[in-house]
């Protein structure tokens, strides 16, 4: 794992911002041309919602796949969390602008289908993640930094279960989506305990010490 990380680590940002975004722009343009089906908007919405999901994995399994694995992807950490958000954004603002378009109806929709309120609540979730995600913030909240971006899980969650409501029907993608968000945030979670296991042994121990010195 050591030559990766080493090639990785002479990665630039950039490259993951630019590899990132470029999807948007193209699955814009299928849809102008036609090649996106039928209907086109409802086509490009889902993708854009899809990658978002898909990020937000990729988000989530960083810090996994460093403690279990030992691959650090923790530099792009940011990146992805602000291309998960840029794709979120997209997805919402094609809903908007060129799907419903109503402003009654927009509203209507978010307090009468439990699958938009809680995409709607998702969003809402991310957008302080989002302000946030830059060094002035991580500087200034210091502490709190880290309690604030605990709102990833709640975002996540809340997005995977927009996904699975949406469909029609049994279909088994959303249900993965959702399995392995909810996976990765118990691994996250295990982890965090057994950290907090060896930390509490650790004093007892050196209590123990003490005492019989």
């Amino acid at each position: 794992m050591s030559p990766l990380n080493s090639w990785i680590r002479r990665l630039p940002v950039w490259v993951v911002y630019l590899l990132g975004v470029l999807p948007a722009p193209w699955l814009f343009y299928l849809g102008l041309i036609g090649d996106l089906g039928a209907d086109p908007v409802k086509a490009i919405e889902h993708r854009y919602g899809e990658l978002a999901l898909q990020l937000v994995i990729a988000g989530l399994a960083i810090t996994p796949l460093r403690r279990h694995l030992g691959l650090n992807l923790m530099k792009f950490r940011r990146a992805i969390g602000l291309l998960c958000f840029f794709y979120v954004s997209c997805h919402l603002l094609v809903w908007l602008v060129l799907d419903v378009q109503i402003l009654n109806q927009i509203l209507t929709d978010i307090l009468k289908r439990p699958y938009i309120t809680l995409g709607m609540l998702s969003f809402i979730a991310m957008v302080p993640l989002a302000v946030t995600s830059n060094n002035a913030s991580v500087r200034g909240l210091g502490r709190r930094w880290q309690r604030l971006h605990r709102l990833t899980y709640l975002a996540a969650v809340l997005g995977g279960l927009h996904y699975v409501l949406l469909a029609k029907g049994f279909q088994v993608a959303p249900l993965i989506y959702l399995g392995m968000i909810l996976c990765l945030m118990l691994i996250r979670v295990g982890g965090v305990l057994i950290d907090w296991f060896w930390l509490v042994l650790d004093a007892v121990r050196c209590a123990l010490v003490r005492r019989l010195s």
